[in-house]
C-alpha cells in the first residue's frame, strides 16, 4: 500500500495574547484573588510563554536502551506512567500474589457534590467489594468515577483520537496528556491504567444515563483505546508524527493487547429504558479488548423502580432482594472465575488462532 497522506484543513485554535489571558485568569475570578493581581499576572506571563511556544511536556530526558530512538527526548510524566504499568503488570503476572478485582463505580453521582446523594451503583460496589471480603483470598480495589465530578484536580481527559491517525500514532499508556502548555493537566488516566493492568478480574457497576454510558466511564473507556493496540514507544513515531505513525502501521502493526486474558463482568441498571443496550456495548467493548467473561451470570442488566419517583429510589432498591441477589450472583460468578484461571481450570478455546482483522 502506498504512503497516505496527512490530510489538513481544519481551522486554527491558537489565541491571542489578549484571548489566552482573558481565559486564563477567568478561573481567578474569586475576591481572595484581588490582593494577588502582581503575582496572578506573572503567573499568566509564564503560562503564555509555554503556550506561545507549545511546551506540552516541559519535562523531558533522553529515552535511552530500549526505544527506537535512544536520543528521542521523552516525557518524565510518561516515563512514570509506563514504570506503574510494567510494576503493576508484574504483580498481575506474579502467582504467588494474591488474586485481584477492580470494581468500578461508573456512577457520577455522588453525595459530596450536587446531589447530594450517594448512587445506587455505589451501594452495589460495597455490596460486591463485602463480599469478596469475606470470602477472602482476593485483594480488591475500587474505582469510583464519580470523583471526576466531586474531587478537585481529579478528570479524566477526553481521547483525542490518534488511533484514527494511525495505530502506532495511540501510544501506550497515552502520551497525550499531560499537555502543560494547554492547561490540560491532572489527568486521572495515570493512575486508572495500572489499576486495570493488575486486575485479574474487573467489575463494572453502571447505570445508564439516556441509553449510554456516563460521561466519566465513556471518557475513561475511550482513554483505554491504547490499551487495544496501542503502540509501548512514543520514539518510534518521535512523538505526534502522523507521517512516521502510518509509515510504521502500514509496515506490519502487532495490535498488542495490552489487557487480554482478565475476565470481566457488567452490572447495568437504569430507572426505564437503556440498560440492555448499554449492558450489550459495555460487553461487547470488553471483549474486543480480548477481556473474557466471567460467565453469563456475571453480565446483567434490570431496573430499579421501574418507572417509579426518583425520589424513591434508594427505597426500591431495598425493596428489590432479587436485584441484589443478582448483584451477589455476578460478584461470585466472578471470583469464581478468576480463581478458576489462576489454578488453569478455565480455558477459552480459540485464543491462539491468528486474527484475520486484527483491529
Amino acid at each position: 500500500m502506498s504512503q497516505p497522506d496527512v490530510r489538513k484543513g481544519m481551522p486554527p485554535r491558537q489565541l491571542n495574547r489578549a484571548q489566552f489571558e482573558h481565559r486564563f485568569q477567568s478561573r481567578f475570578i474569586d475576591p481572595a484573588f484581588g490582593p494577588l493581581q502582581t503575582e496572578l499576572q506573572s503567573i499568566t506571563d509564564a503560562a503564555w510563554d509555554a503556550y506561545a511556544n507549545s511546551r506540552k511536556a516541559p519535562l523531558t530526558r533522553k529515552a535511552g536502551p530500549g526505544f527506537a530512538d535512544p536520543d528521542y527526548d521523552i516525557a518524565i510524566d510518561w516515563l512514570e506512567a509506563r514504570a506503574a504499568i510494567d510494576a503493576a503488570q508484574a504483580r498481575h503476572d506474579d502467582s504467588d500474589s494474591p488474586l485481584r478485582i477492580l470494581l468500578i463505580n461508573g456512577s457520577a453521582r455522588t453525595e459530596h457534590t450536587c446531589p447530594g446523594e450517594m448512587s445506587k451503583s455505589w451501594r452495589m460496589v460495597e455490596l460486591a467489594r463485602g463480599l469478596i471480603v469475606e470470602r477472602g483470598g482476593f485483594e480488591v480495589e475500587i474505582l469510583d468515577l464519580s470523583r471526576t465530578t466531586s474531587e478537585y484536580g481529579r478528570t479524566i481527559h477526553p481521547c483525542k483520537s490518534c488511533v484514527s491517525t494511525s495505530m502506532a500514532l495511540c501510544h501506550w499508556p497515552c502520551s497525550c496528556y499531560p499537555n502543560y502548555s494547554l492547561g490540560q493537566t491532572h489527568d486521572w488516566m495515570n493512575e486508572i491504567y495500572p489499576m486495570w493492568v493488575a486486575a485479574h478480574g474487573v467489575m463494572i457497576v453502571t447505570p445508564v444515563n439516556w441509553y449510554q454510558a456516563p460521561g466519566s466511564l465513556k471518557a475513561m473507556m475511550d482513554r483505554l483505546v491504547c490499551a487495544d493496540g496501542g503502540n509501548p514507544d512514543p520514539s518510534s513515531t518521535h512523538g505526534k508524527k502522523a507521517a512516521e505513525a502510518k509509515k510504521l502501521e502500514l509496515a506490519g502493526w502487532p495490535y498488542p493487547r495490552h489487557l487480554a486474558g482478565r475476565l470481566f463482568s457488567v452490572v447495568v441498571h437504569g430507572d426505564s429504558v437503556g440498560a440492555e443496550s448499554l449492558r450489550r456495548g459495555l460487553s461487547d467493548w470488553a471483549r474486543d479488548m480480548h477481556l473474557i467473561t466471567a460467565g453469563a451470570n456475571a453480565e446483567f442488566d434490570g431496573y430499579i423502580g421501574y418507572y417509579e419517583p426518583y425520589a424513591t429510589s434508594h427505597e426500591a432498591l431495598d425493596k428489590d432482594t432479587a436485584f441484589q441477589d443478582e448483584v451477589r450472583n455476578a460478584t461470585f460468578t466472578l471470583m469464581e472465575a478468576v480463581q478458576a484461571k489462576r489454578d488453569g481450570r478455565l480455558i477459552e478455546a480459540g485464543t491462539r488462532l491468528t486474527e484475520p482483522r486484527p483491529k
